[in-house]
């Protein structure tokens, strides 16, 4: 099975009429019900409010084929985003997180047998207490065997320490197995220029490899995506052509589709992913790639079951 660790909540996004719509999503809820609707075996660690929104949470990932079991519940409100939308589509987010459930997760000791990965990310690793949990379970988890999935998804808007939050992301690399980060989150993280080249984020992508990932996944916006593996090659991959209508849940897509991808080809372990080679990459690529593209068709972050991908 594969655990998505992380905050859900719900996305107030605009329409056409000027007005905001609910949405539900967080980036690793939304990685938890793109895996599970490309029928990977899938459950979600969180702590979810007992308000309407959070039994709505629930019932989406009920319907998206993602276990609950791990899931806790509390009385505190679900956390809010306000998101405006660029004419390109891409999406900037105002938080409401002060007092909300999902930051107030407890440790579930060690994750049920068969768990073979944990994907971590976004808000759910900045804001305390609920970031220090999700970091022993990290740590636990990374010694007992499982592959280790890190999409640090960046908000710079709730990080009051940058180089605090830098410090403490050079420490989870050791224990991270497969690291998926975009060019623009690299960027931030290494403190480089907004306009420094794709080649320069390379030469960081190699130090983090160092450190521990064995493969590190870039996603690089309208140029599609690319990875830095085990071996050192760079594999590219162009983007789907889509008419983008916005781009929330496109990265949490592409981390969704990659562990889906990953469990249909028995690769759910830090030793397999060291060993793909450039085709198997390539497909991987092309797989999280389309699925994306799918959900940037769509408002809101909407990923799509395996039948869709499959027509396309």
């Amino acid at each position: 099975m594969i655990v998505v660790a992380g905050e859900a909540l719900v996305d107030l996004v605009p329409t056409s009429e000027g007005d905001l719509s609910p949405r539900l999503g967080g980036g690793p809820y939304n990685v938890a019900v793109a895996a599970g609707r490309l029928e990977a075996p899938v459950g979600f660690l969180s702590r979810v409010s007992s308000d309407l929104f959070g039994d709505r949470l629930l019932e989406r990932l009920h319907a998206s084929n993602v276990r609950t079991d791990l899931v806790q519940r509390g009385d505190q409100p679900t956390t809010l985003a306000v998101v405006g939308l660029a004419d390109d589509g891409s999406a900037r987010y105002s938080f409401y997180v002060e007092g909300t459930a999902d930051r107030q997760v407890t440790d579930p000791g060690p994750l049920p047998a068969g768990t073979k990965a944990v994907s971590f990310g976004t808000l759910s690793l900045v804001l305390e207490p609920g970031a220090s949990t999700y970091e022993r379970v990290l740590w636990r988890e990374a010694e007992r065997g499982a592959l280790t999935v890190l999409d640090p998804n960046i908000r710079a808007g709730l990080i009051h320490d940058p180089m605090a939050y830098r410090d403490r992301y050079d420490s989870w690399l050791p224990h991270v197995g497969l690291l998926k980060v975009s060019v623009e989150d690299a960027r931030w993280l290494a403190d480089l220029p907004a306009d420094a080249s794709e080649d320069d984020v390379l030469e960081v992508v190699r130090d983090w490899q160092g450190a521990g990932p064995a493969a590190v996944v870039l996603t690089r916006g309208g140029d599609g995506l690319a990875v830095l593996t085990a071996a050192g090659d760079v594999i590219r991959v162009p983007p789907t052509p889509v008419d983008v209508v916005d781009t929330i849940g496109a990265g949490d897509t592409v981390q969704g589709a990659l562990l889906a991808w990953l469990h249909d080809h028995d690769a759910l372990s830090v030793e397999a992913v060291r060993g793909l080679d450039a085709g198997k990459w390539g497909e991987a690529l092309a797989y999280a790639g389309a699925a994306a593209a799918i959900t940037c068709s769509r408002a809101g972050a909407e990923p799509p079951f395996k039948r869709e991908l499959e027509m396309t």
